[in-house]
């Protein structure tokens, strides 16, 4: 089987932007861009997720802008819920200590 030919980034970039615009279909731009519709798919995809870096770098795992921030934001929510688990805790011994032992904590 022959390999596919190379189609460069701003073309990929031409062919989404005219699918995403509504100026033509995905199979008319598979038919003008020598592509499948599956890539063609691919392509919109990436580029929706990360924009033109997205259609650049080929939808990596990892690489999207967009998934790097929401996993930083993911890890300072891990963060800060062990921070208020442990002052909750501390809290509640404090307050036994103050208050002496309730139903739940026997």
């Amino acid at each position: 089987m022959a390999r596919p030919v190379s189609i460069s980034v701003e073309d990929k970039f031409r062919l989404v932007l005219s699918v995403v615009s509504g100026e033509m279909s995905v199979a008319e731009a598979a038919r003008r861009g020598k592509a499948s519709e599956q890539s063609i798919s691919n392509w919109k995809r990436q580029f929706l997720e990360g924009g033109k870096q997205g259609l650049a770098e080929g939808g990596r795992p990892g690489s999207s802008p967009q998934l790097q921030r929401l996993e930083a934001e993911l890890e300072d929510v891990k963060a800060a819920l062990g921070e208020a688990h442990v002052e909750l805790r501390v809290w509640k011994k404090s307050a036994e200590h103050r208050l002496g032992p309730t139903r739940t904590s026997r």
